[in-house]
């Protein structure tokens, strides 16, 4: 085989590579119980360039989740059987695939339970189609940014007081042990270490977080802060402070510790 032969192999397994990763990107689980609403979700998502296949049932929805074979998971927090809190903590146990949580029930309780238990976002029924694209997109790219550190942000460390960000392998330690943060947390304290003792508006962290605006009634942020603020815990001894500190009515600030 010459070399123009050999260029010509590389460039079609090249290709082909790309391809596999093109379509995995694409493909989105809706486990839903609702048939209806799952085939005009799969209608307008293939407009906007995604795959969507539906199971209508929880133990179903985690085999396929657990698949492999999806790049998001559109679940629905009220099923038969196994509901969808008990679907994301059994996908959680195995994997960090994005979720979005779908549901009629919008009630903050719901949300928070959703957030609290590994959900990356959480979009109430009725929803506008538009929105829960940019939602996905929004959530793939912060994906994205985990799986390949070098997308979205240099290598580099930011360390305040016992705790360390690593922006290359986003990974965050606190002394010696490594803290387990989702990649929404990542992103999170990351725009803190940034502004150390600045106060940060609320609308500002869902959109440099989320990618998206805040909405009147949405609570996400400040449950992903409380999710961050736990793990993370208080300043060492004699400090023992909140590192995060809620500032009434505008946002939030990361102490500086001395």
């Amino acid at each position: 085989m010459d070399q123009n032969q050999r260029g010509s192999v590389s460039l079609v397994r090249q290709n082909t590579a790309e391809k596999t990763i093109l379509s995995q990107t694409q493909r989105i689980l809706v486990i839903d119980d609702d048939v209806e609403l799952c085939q005009l979700l799969a209608n307008y998502l293939a407009h906007d360039g995604f795959k969507a296949t539906a199971v209508h049932n929880g133990n179903e929805g985690v085999v396929k989740a657990l698949s492999g074979d999806f790049a998001l998971v559109i679940l629905d927090l009220m099923l038969p059987g196994m509901d969808g809190a008990e679907v994301l903590s059994r996908i959680r146990l195995r994997s960090g695939l994005p979720v979005i949580m779908l549901s009629a029930r919008g009630e903050d309780t719901d949300r928070i339970q959703g957030l609290e238990g590994g959900a990356d976002d959480y979009v109430p029924k009725p929803f506008n189609p538009r929105e829960l694209s940019a939602r996905i997109h929004s959530v793939l790219r912060r994906f994205s940014a985990v799986q390949n550190p070098a997308i979205g942000s240099a290598p580099g460390h930011l360390v305040i007081g016992d705790v360390e960000l690593d922006s290359g392998s986003r990974s965050v330690r606190r002394g010696n042990e490594i803290v387990d943060v989702t990649s929404v947390e990542f992103d999170l304290l990351e725009a803190f270490f940034k502004a150390p003792g600045r106060v940060i508006p609320r609308e500002e962290l869902t959109r440099v977080v989320l990618g998206r605006e805040l909405g009147a009634l949405d609570r996400s942020i400040d449950v992903h802060v409380s999710n961050l603020r736990r793990k993370l815990g208080p300043a060492p001894a004699p400090d023992g402070r909140e590192r995060i500190k809620a500032v009434r009515s505008v946002g939030y600030l990361y102490v500086m510790t001395s």
